[in-house]
């Protein structure tokens, strides 16, 4: 962890702003790969998951494209409200598990709304090493795109097309994801029910999952009403903890003083997955890939439960 100061709070569209952060003595700052992210600590306590936007040889800043959310939880609307030029925040070296597949022959960047963060900066990153891309980015009109005239002035901006939903209709997701090439990989980030029909598409085309890449922003919600209680046995000691059907795992582990690393709490940025040495999980993190989930070898206490009595963690 360490320390930057915001250098920058651009308005891109009416809900979305760009923060561009620094160390303060202007120091390179830890070197990241296209479609990593950071975790932002803010001053009402929460921490958040942003990935960073600028180009990856820019070893000088990092920018975070943040849409203030309408049904936030506080992040996003703190750092509107209340983050501003020359405040200093805390934030972790950048951590990528989005990244891109350097084999492929061709890269597919789909964008929805503010996910085109990541795939800015993959665009970004492609073009400099002169890599085969091309990159979709859906909105629903001009004025609530972001950064429309950093791609238009790019040396990219060839390779980009827009679908606004408002005045021009939807992506034709079945028309564009026909026929796959076996040397392509697919790369979709945006509001869950948007990448679950781009994926939901490629899977229906012929695609196949190691060639699909998602990036979420929060994992999908979930009433609870359902929610069993289940066992986690610490293999370490063999203590038996009781997860009742109120509480997370790691909300109970963090009341027993269990020493276990987290950041988002809602599945999406993996800092509490745990692995996972017997018993059924209920995988409910969207970090991970269907390919692992099914392995069963990593467990998110702090959104998953348990489809077995019990659960043995290696703690």
């Amino acid at each position: 962890m360490f320390e930057v100061e915001v250098t920058a709070k651009v308005q891109e569209t009416d809900d979305i702003h760009l923060f561009r952060l620094a160390r303060t003595d202007n120091s390179a700052l830890p070197a990241f790969s296209a479609g990593a992210h950071i975790d932002l600590h803010l001053p009402n306590g929460l921490v958040r998951q942003y990935s960073l936007c600028n180009p990856p040889h820019d070893h000088h800043c990092y920018e975070i494209g943040v849409l203030k959310d309408p049904d936030s939880r506080g992040g996003s609307v703190c750092l509107h409200e209340s983050v501003n030029v020359g405040d200093r925040l805390t934030i972790s070296e950048p951590r990528n598990l989005f990244p891109l597949e350097h084999s492929a022959s061709h890269h597919l960047l789909i964008a929805g709304g503010i996910g085109i963060t990541p795939l800015l900066c993959m665009a970004e990153r492609l073009a400099h090493t002169g890599a085969s891309f091309s990159l979709h980015y859906c909105a629903k009109s001009p004025a609530q795109a972001a950064f429309v005239e950093r791609i238009n002035t790019s040396e990219f901006a060839d390779r980009v097309t827009f679908h606004f939903s408002q005045t021009e209709g939807r992506l034709d997701m079945q028309a564009l994801l026909a026929d796959p090439d076996q040397g392509t990989h697919l790369y979709t980030c945006g509001p869950n029910p948007f990448m679950d029909a781009v994926l939901q598409t490629a899977a229906a085309q012929g695609w196949d999952e190691p060639r699909l890449h998602r990036e979420y922003f929060a994992a999908a919600a979930s009433s609870g009403e359902a929610d069993s209680a289940f066992e986690i046995q610490i293999a370490s000691s063999g203590e038996v903890i009781q997860i009742p059907a109120d509480k997370s795992a790691l909300d109970v582990m963090l009341d027993l003083d269990i020493d276990i690393p987290f950041a988002c709490e809602e599945g999406v940025c993996g800092t509490c997955s745990t692995r996972l040495l017997s018993g059924e999980p209920d995988h409910r993190d969207v970090y991970m890939s269907p390919e692992e989930h099914a392995r069963n070898e990593e467990f998110a206490p702090c959104c998953s439960r348990a489809k077995s009595a019990r659960l043995v963690l290696d703690i």
